[in-house]
């Protein structure tokens, strides 16, 4: 699974729900939500682990 920081928990936390998201100036982010509390969370992640998440059906791609 994907680990954001959670603001709320103070702590690394497992997201849920999560898709991988194309930044403005062409990064990739995962968006997600915390298993424990709902906050959402982000984690900026390289083009070769954004791909890697999507082939293992970790997270959901939302762009084209």
């Amino acid at each position: 699974m994907i680990e954001g920081r959670c603001m709320k928990c103070k702590c690394q936390r497992e997201m849920k729900d999560v898709k991988i998201v194309k930044t403005s100036r062409g990064g990739f982010m995962a968006k997600g939500q915390c298993k424990v509390c709902g906050t959402n969370l982000c984690r900026i992640l390289s083009k070769e682990n954004a791909e890697k998440y999507i082939k293992n059906n970790e997270a959901k791609k939302d762009f084209d």
